[in-house]
């Protein structure tokens, strides 16, 4: 048993100073190395981008990473936890084309092999800013297998998977509509374009029929692209049109022929149920034009500009082409009509660029055949979602999925393992022997090499030991926004690639949102930084914080004031430690005999309470319910243990009490201070590394002991009723004073009435009721009178009187207490008023129509408190 060191415990309390002192310390010892013996339990970090730094999303799912990672030390798992990040192809290109722009340069001047040693450069020196950072926050991976997605050989996974998938059949290249971001200048997987309400117009053009005085008219959104069209369909069943199927149309402002068609996956009701048909440039049209055999003509180019086949329109910005084209066919007089028109447009989620829909060859997956199992496996329960709300959202992807676009048009990430000469295409991860041989000039999707993470991470493709211990890992903890883009194509890769889930638990994060509901994010400016917020509070205070407020899945409406919850805990916590550590004496409490003790109610009570807390965040862990386990460990440490136990304590630690009572005193403190530390650790590892050191404690560190135990045999429950009566009794008189108006630290007199039962019990607790509830005298009413003159409570059916003759002037009382509630009603009143005021609930700022509910709230809380004080005075006899 190492003794203690109170003298470490300064006042004040400086997060600062411990958090900077402990993870060294940790490095140095392995704490963070799998510890043999143990089962594995293995969580990869989701990789962020080389170019990130922190964000208050990234402390969210950190934290709860971390509390699960800790507890599964302490329970002896063999913890790994993989670090590493993503090489984000899109967003580093963007970062490193930026600063080239700053320079005056330009990635066409430098050419690719330049380029690429231009991004490798940045990434050295400022790549991997977040993990770093992820250090201050205390962060505890195995720091020596960190990976990146284009190292070596990870890379080298990455390109064999392609390999694999494409010799398999489920790898193909096509021309077809992809999302294209003009900024980028990339194709975009679906998941990667965000969908925003966008008000606009909706265009009625009349289309002349050839040879005929009539015309269809046709609804459009985007005008510029009818300089496309290469038909126009209309419903099969619709009657208005049965006539004109098989006719021609000439397309306005160019006169090109074109054939009207039916199909049916036109929608009647839609404008005037007559569409334009424009294949390169809308997935719906493609599909159509595939189905009747039409051609397709592209008109946008990959900067969104008209090309030559837009002919007096060509070199146009697309949305001025919009205006120039509406503007010529109002000229002309094919206008009928035109209409407001609010409709989804696709955004690129990276740079917030409108997407074009453009055909183009691309490669794809083919996703159907990868996402059965995957499905299965939900189904199945080999992989259980939590909340478990998210395995509906998940299914439903899988059994609607659509084939994944793989390619990228950047310089930036895994080039394509495809080889042309002439006529020839060969894939292979090097190039194939002979001259002549040209690579694919696209790169893999991001998302491409992360789905492999699970295992690539652990050596694969070759059959490390790492691999075969560690596969299947055993939690995913990360956000639902990424369950489509990396979740779920993990699960696909998994077993595809290892006949096995990657995990048979995904626990997905929260989403942090600012007070008017919006998701916390750099680009809205509404995320504070998260370095300055660890300055201000400490990384242990954001840490629980996070945790304790934030129950399992649901959405957080951040409020920096809030970790002051922590801050305030982390305070609490060290000034009880000071306290205890200060009346340790010398004994070494470690070999104290428990069996040698006398316990009193009290240690009874806060033994069988500490058991019920570890059985309770145990059971709360175990099912991930992080932020029940958090509050349990937080009531009792701050309610159980500092607000009752010591309080009750302090009187047995005095000099002149008994030896015997003061050693058992000391031992209860410590010993439920050692497992408060214990079941805190996880949620808050520095203050609590911090504070182990300063009491007698076995072993180096707090990071490698042992979770609590369940020691059944504390179990108590008299105990636990007759101390829970005591505490119904202290707090009864504390209002009483209150609501009476007597001063907090006045002595007053107590009369209990009560069944025998209850008044023998009170008789024994007499010792801790009188100093905790400050009661000069307790009076135990056996002949069932009482005083004349008195407020009263009861208290599980036992009544008790505070006597108020001499101690408050009544009428006064009376009178004041009249005053304030009239001027609470005139304020309540008001509140009222405002908040029935539709101008104010719709044109003040959100934050200050809660501010006001809030207030109207306090001020009906604290109305009722006053109604309860008239009420006791008013049942005063006297």
């Amino acid at each position: 048993m190492r003794p203690g060191r109170p003298e470490a415990l300064e006042q004040p309390y400086d997060p600062g100073r411990v958090e900077a002192a402990w993870y060294g310390a940790w490095e140095r010892q392995g704490v963070f190395r799998p510890r043999a013996g143990g089962a594995p339990f293995v969580i990869s970090i989701p990789p962020p981008n080389v170019t990130g730094s922190l964000t208050m999303g990234h402390l969210l799912g950190e934290s709860i990473r971390e509390v699960i990672l800790r507890w599964q030390r302490m329970e002896g798992r063999e913890v790994l936890y993989v670090p590493g990040t993503d090489h984000a192809g899109i967003a580093t290109q963007n970062v490193v084309e930026n600063r080239l722009r700053d320079q005056g340069r330009d990635r066409q001047d430098l050419g690719r092999d330049e380029f690429v040693r231009e991004v490798w450069a940045w990434k050295e020196e400022y790549g991997g800013l977040i993990l770093r950072q992820l250090r201050r926050f205390g962060s505890s991976p195995e720091w020596s297998r960190e990976r990146f997605t284009l190292d070596d050989g990870y890379s080298h996974a990455v390109l064999l998977a392609f390999q694999r998938l494409y010799e398999k059949g489920l790898i193909y290249r096509g021309r077809y509509i992809v999302n294209w971001c003009p900024r980028c200048q990339t194709a975009l997987s679906d998941e990667e374009v965000d969908h925003v309400e966008t008000p606009g117009s909706l265009w009625y053009v009349r289309y002349p029929i050839k040879d005929s005085e009539r015309s269809v008219v046709v609804a459009t959104t985007r005008p510029e692209t009818m300089l496309g069209d290469t038909a126009v369909a209309v419903h099969p069943g619709d009657r208005r049109y049965a006539a004109l199927v098989g006719k021609t149309a000439v397309l306005p402002l160019v006169r090109r022929e074109i054939p009207i068609v039916a199909d049916a996956t036109v929608d009647p009701k839609f404008g005037t149920g007559a569409v334009k048909v424009t294949p390169a440039h809308d997935p719906n049209d493609f599909a159509i034009a595939q189905r009747h055999g039409l051609p397709d003509l592209v008109v946008l180019d990959e900067q969104g500009r008209m090309n030559d086949n837009a002919g007096d329109f060509r070199g146009l910005d697309r949305f001025e082409a919009r205006k120039r084209v509406a503007a010529a066919l109002q000229d002309a007089g094919y206008i009928e009509k035109i209409e407001p028109h609010t409709r989804p447009v696709g955004h690129c989620s990276r740079c917030d660029t409108i997407v074009e829909p453009y055909l183009s060859w691309q490669w794809f997956v083919k996703m159907t055949e990868l996402a059965a199992p995957a499905i299965e496996a939900a189904k199945q329960g080999q992989v259980k979602f939590f909340p478990t709300r998210w395995k509906k959202v998940y299914l439903n992807w899988l059994e609607n999925i659509r084939d994944w676009c793989i390619s990228r048009q950047l310089w930036w990430g895994h080039r394509i393992p495809v080889w042309y000469r002439g006529g020839e295409m060969v894939v292979a991860l090097e190039r194939p022997a002979g001259e002549g041989w040209r690579q694919d000039e696209d790169v893999l999707d991001t998302w491409f090499s992360s789905w492999l993470w699970p295992f690539a991470i652990l050596g694969w493709p070759e059959e490390t030991p790492d691999l075969a211990r560690y596969y299947p890992n055993s939690l995913m903890v990360t956000g639902s926004d990424i369950i489509f883009f990396w979740v779920a194509r993990m699960i696909m890769a998994g077993i595809e690639f290892r006949g096995q889930a990657p995990f048979p638990h995904v626990l997905f994060t929260s989403i942090l949102r600012d007070a008017q509901g919006r998701k916390m994010s750099k680009s809205l400016g509404n995320s504070p930084d998260p370095m300055e917020i660890m300055e201000r509070y400490g990384a242990d205070a954001v840490r629980f914080t996070m945790v304790y407020l934030t129950p399992t899945g649901q959405d957080l409406v951040f409020d920096e004031k809030r970790l002051e919850t922590g801050r305030f805990f982390a305070n609490k916590i060290w000034n009880a430690a000071r306290l205890v550590t200060l009346r340790l004496g010398d004994e070494d409490l470690g070999r104290v005999r428990e069996s040698s003790l006398a316990f009193t109610l009290a240690d009874r009570w806060i033994l069988s309470r500490f058991a019920h807390a570890v059985k309770s965040a145990t059971r709360n862990l175990r099912t991930y319910r992080l932020n029940e386990a958090a509050n349990v460990v937080y009531h009792f440490a701050w309610h159980d243990y500092c607000d009752w136990y010591l309080e009750m304590a302090k009187p047995r630690w005095a000099d002149d009490a008994d030896p015997e009572d003061r050693r058992t005193a000391r031992w209860v403190a410590w010993k439920t201070l050692d497992g408060i530390l214990r079941l805190l650790h996880p949620f808050m590892p520095f203050v609590t590394e911090e504070i182990w050191q300063a009491i007698p404690h076995d072993g180096e560190l707090l990071a490698q002991a042992s979770w609590p135990p369940v020691k059944r045999s504390w179990v108590d429950p008299t105990a636990e009723a007759e101390v829970g009566f005591l505490q119904e009794l202290v707090v009864a008189v504390r209002n009483l004073r209150v609501e009476t108006g007597l001063p907090a630290g006045r002595r007053v007199p107590v009369v209990v009435r009560g069944t025998p039962d209850q008044l023998d019990l009170v008789e024994r607790l007499a010792q801790q009721i009188q100093p905790l509830a400050r009661i000069e005298a307790l009076h135990l009413s056996r002949d069932g009178s009482r005083p004349a003159v008195a407020a009263s409570a009861v208290v599980r059916g036992a009544e008790l009187f505070l006597p108020l003759a001499g101690l408050i002037d009544l009428d006064e009382e009376r009178s004041r207490l009249a005053r304030e509630a009239d001027r609470l009603l005139t304020d309540l009143e008001s509140s009222r008023k405002k908040l029935r005021n539709q101008d104010f609930l719709t044109k003040a700022r959100p934050e200050i129509v809660e501010k006001e509910r809030q207030r109207l709230a306090a001020l009906e809380e604290t109305l009722e408190k006053l109604k309860r004080a008239r009420e006791s005075l008013r049942t005063v006899q006297g």
